[in-house]
């Protein structure tokens, strides 16, 4: 087990959407956040007091959390002092790199050397099944996107919450590192060989009750060229009954492709609803998801309501204004 409370590693990242893991611990989990560290050349800031690795060791931490999303996934030489220095310190590493801690020797040596941990959560602690495209029991919602990083896991999170308060059955089921430091528990599928990844999902949404939900984190995007394979995956792994498109509607292209324009929701929804009929020839797309954090609430209730006019589809921010209507649309199921 990770030891809580976590100290927040922000390291130099480069923007605020590289930093979507500290940002999401401190958001669904603030009581296990103590505060953030950053380098020199951080541009990111997720509201937490900076703190050093002795202040925050006073204030309880036990645990850096790497908080960083850089793209590769990759343990920056420039932060091997600060994570070598905590762990001399007595504090233990947790990443959800692709980079693993336990690959690299110099921590290794340290995490020996004052008997401390290091957690890789992107490794997969089961050996999954081939999918077996099975129909199973219980039902199950996927959140899927215009792009990466855009609030698939708010979503699925604020969703999971609702439908709780509502006396609904329902699960958070996470699939990305972010998620699985959250909850303690999920599938790190973009870890898991390519063959097996639809398989991982449908052991993580098992049989269940017949009125019992499993909300299923979406990771990337059908129309993202460098991680769509992860998207599919969820797709027909999930066979989900309902999706909700999420989209961030400010951006200039799709995350880390500048050639490329971000897709229409409507192109989404028909491209994803195609695919999860292959596997639940009932599934629907039940509602839709803004990302409305860089719009004044003016702006965000006016681009809602322009959305749903258009997509005939309850449309809201569920971070800012709850998620209630989606929780609605999938009780009327």
């Amino acid at each position: 087990m990770i030891q809580t409370p976590y100290l927040l590693f922000l390291g130099d990242a480069p923007d605020q959407l590289s930093a979507k893991v500290a940002q999401g611990i401190k958001d669904w989990r603030p009581d296990n956040a103590v505060g953030q560290i950053r380098m020199d050349g951080c541009k990111a800031n997720v509201g937490l007091e900076d703190m050093t690795l002795e202040q925050a060791q006073a204030a309880g931490a036990k645990t850096l959390v790497i908080g960083v999303a850089n793209r590769g996934g990759y343990i920056s030489q420039a932060w091997k002092a600060v994570l070598i220095e905590a762990l001399a310190m007595g504090y233990d590493l947790a990443s959800g790199l692709h980079n693993l801690l336990s690959e690299e020797a110099d921590l290794v040596e340290a995490a020996a050397k004052h008997g401390r941990e290091l957690h890789d959560v992107r490794i997969p602690s089961v050996e999954y099944p081939i999918a077996s495209g099975v129909k199973r029991t219980g039902k199950r919602v996927l959140a899927v996107g215009t792009d990466c990083s855009v609030g698939k896991m708010y979503t699925a999170l604020a969703l999971d919450e609702a439908m709780r308060a509502r006396g609904m059955k329902s699960t958070f089921r996470a699939t990305g590192q972010t998620g699985i430091l959250i909850t303690g528990e999920g599938v790190p599928l973009d870890a898991v060989v390519a063959d097996f990844m639809a398989g991982s999902i449908e052991y993580l949404t098992p049989d269940n009750d017949a009125d019992h939900w499993d909300v299923i984190e979406g990771q990337g995007s059908l129309h993202h060229v460098s991680y769509s394979g992860v998207t599919l995956a969820l797709v027909h792994g999930g066979q989900p009954d309902a999706l909700i498109i999420c989209h961030e509607p400010t951006r200039p292209h799709m995350r880390g492709l500048p050639d490329y324009k971000v897709p229409t929701m409507e192109a989404i929804r028909d491209v994803a609803l195609s695919l999860a009929r292959v596997a639940n020839p009932a599934c629907q797309v039940v509602g839709v998801s803004i990302n409305t954090q860089h719009m004044s609430d003016e702006e965000a209730r006016a681009y809602l309501a322009k959305v749903e006019a258009e997509m005939g589809l309850p449309a809201v921010d569920p971070f800012r204004h709850g998620a209630e209507r989606l929780a609605e649309a999938l009780e009327a199921l």
